[in-house]
């Protein structure tokens, strides 16, 4: 199985951080948050990363070259910051088979093996990385309605009135290669992008099902400066 890793974002509310450095070389923990994210996928025994690059991309690919430890990595380049739907586009001659996508601002603490034993299952067209967190939070998440098997049958993207608490895609997820045709059929969102989670929910409307797997552990997207802060503390404590 391999793994498209997206690290394109400008990560513009991590300012001044990133005005000349992508947020996935920012450090946590002592080490860039990238390679939490390769260290992550490589445990979890994937044959090759494919790593979607944009702003300041360069720097990624002098900071890694083709591999991670010993497992060989290949770059696409998004051009336009136009979603995440948009980015998993240009990994697509990269993949033919099932297949991890994973944010590229994610530090994860969860038994990722528990989503890769459910795409295992021939029932299963997809698995969701999903955490529990309060209503505030989920006003900027994309939240999951599940049935009693835990399978995703409706989702909204930063609904205004959530559950308290809600349960939010997280950072990780694995698919077949028809979840590139939903994102090909991916319409702009109302801040002008191409939404993973319009793809999710077209997969859904289309009859896939996508089960949600329950992160038993911690996770946090840095996409602030406290968000950082709780990801450099987080990964501390556990190393102390």
């Amino acid at each position: 199985m391999k793994a498209v890793v997206l690290a394109a974002g400008e990560g513009t509310r991590l300012r001044p951080l990133t005005d000349e450095t992508p947020k996935g070389l920012l450090d946590v923990g002592g080490k860039p948050i990238l390679s939490h994210c390769f260290e992550a996928l490589v445990d979890l025994g994937v044959e090759a990363l494919v790593v979607v690059v944009g702003y300041e991309g360069e720097r990624i690919v002098a900071r890694y070259g083709d591999s991670f430890a010993g497992v060989p990595i290949a770059y696409t380049h998004q051009h336009e910051r136009e979603g995440m739907a948009h980015a998993l586009l240009t990994a697509e001659e990269h993949v033919e088979e099932p297949f991890v996508v994973m944010d590229g601002d994610g530090v994860v603490r969860c038994d990722l093996d528990r989503l890769v034993d459910r795409q295992h299952d021939p029932a299963i067209d997809g698995t969701v990385l999903v955490e529990e967190v309060s209503a505030e939070a989920a006003r900027e998440k994309m939240v999951c309605r599940l049935n009693d098997r835990d399978e995703i049958v409706g989702q909204r993207q930063k609904p205004a009135d959530p559950p308290d608490p809600s349960l939010v895609a997280a950072s990780v997820q694995t698919a077949t290669p028809q979840l590139f045709d939903a994102c090909r059929r991916v319409e702009r969102s109302p801040r002008g992008e191409y939404e993973m989670s319009d793809a999710i929910r077209l997969r859904i409307e289309a009859g896939a099902t996508i089960a949600a797997v329950r992160c038993e552990g911690w996770l946090v997207n840095v996409n602030t400066p406290a968000e950082l802060r709780r990801a450099d503390r987080l990964v501390r404590e556990k190393t102390e």
